[in-house]
């Protein structure tokens, strides 16, 4: 009897492994109606909880620094369309998965302190834009799907409620700037007193209605959008400078300046963070309050994931 249990179980193992390795849908069809629309995406070793967002359009502030005359100022709304929907890991990448991707050699060990971690219900911290990027694409070769970072303005739509306008919305008199000085400082003492530190289980802040879990928590998700600097220039034409839409007092914007080395990072308030940078601390937050970790979550494209480049593209032989 004891030989017959052990070759079921050998039987289900092989059977549990070739749908694995087939990428079998293990989406239930039981979704309640109202309520967010989830997909499981398996990755050949667990399986990545997708919510589904349906087409929609939002307006959001869009990030970067913005000057009229050498002074900051606020950008106008940009509104974002979203044709096709979007899915996004309705949590953020977990240690465990993380430590997976390091075992296989497609990412970096974390720094000391970090590198031991590999809980499968806590997220990965102490990440670098790169590893994320990194990590995006070990499991986009490994599953043979499009993973990817997500721009900042998905993270907006996929945060729903828990996205708070972070920037300043009164206007000031560009002949004193003293008043939109202090409003900053008063808006980054506020930053500093928003959220506990102490790191928790997925979901212990919450879900949101399009079924995320902890966007309003306190581990900020890289994004793949690039800090950039917009000259405003008073009296443009809507739509002739490189950010659509209007800036204070009815003009565009115009001569922005991207630096990719520099990434915003999004949560309870955004902020930009070197690429290479894995903890906030340290140093790393080019503007602002430093976020308490940083983690990150991945949107999934359609289609098949991009083919790697050869070894003449790298060499950068055409």
């Amino acid at each position: 009897m004891c030989r017959s249990l052990i070759r079921n179980a050998g039987l289900l193992a092989v059977v549990a492994l070739a749908g694995l390795t087939a990428g079998c849908d293990i989406r239930g069809d039981g979704t309640p109606s109202g309520q967010p629309d989830v997909a499981e995406a398996v990755d050949g070793a667990a399986a990545m909880e997708m919510a589904v967002l349906p087409p929609a359009e939002i307006s959001y502030y869009p990030p970067g620094e913005y000057l009229e005359n050498g002074f900051p100022v606020t950008p106008s709304p940009r509104s974002a369309r979203f044709d096709h929907g979007l899915q996004i890991s309705a949590r953020q990448v977990s240690q465990a998965e993380y430590a997976q991707c390091v075992q296989d050699g497609g990412c970096r060990p974390l720094d000391r302190g970090f590198r031991d971690l590999a809980a499968p219900d806590m997220p990965a911290v102490g990440v670098s834009w790169r590893d994320a990027t990194d990590y995006a694409t070990w499991l986009s070769a490994r599953t043979g799907r499009h993973y990817r970072l997500p721009a900042y303005e998905e993270w907006v739509y996929a945060a729903g409620a828990a996205y708070k306008e972070d920037v300043i919305l009164e206007k000031f008199d560009p002949a004193d700037p003293a008043q939109r000085w202090l409003a900053e400082y008063a808006l980054e003492t506020q930053r500093k007193a928003t959220v506990d530190a102490t790191l928790r289980v997925f979901g212990g802040f919450g879900r949101n209605e399009h079924g995320l879990l902890d966007m309003a928590g306190n581990v900020w998700d890289w994004t793949d959008t690039c800090f950039a600097r917009h000259v405003v220039v008073p009296g443009l034409v809507e739509g002739a400078g490189s950010v659509s839409g209007s800036a204070a007092g009815g003009a565009a914007q115009d001569g922005a300046a991207e630096n990719c080395g520099i990434r915003v990072v999004a949560g309870p308030h955004r902020s930009y963070i070197t690429d290479f940078m894995r903890d906030p601390k340290a140093g790393a937050c080019s503007v602002g309050v430093p976020p308490s970790h940083l983690g990150f979550r991945l949107v999934l494209d359609a289609g098949d994931a991009p083919k790697p480049p050869g070894l003449r593209e790298r060499l950068g032989i055409s």
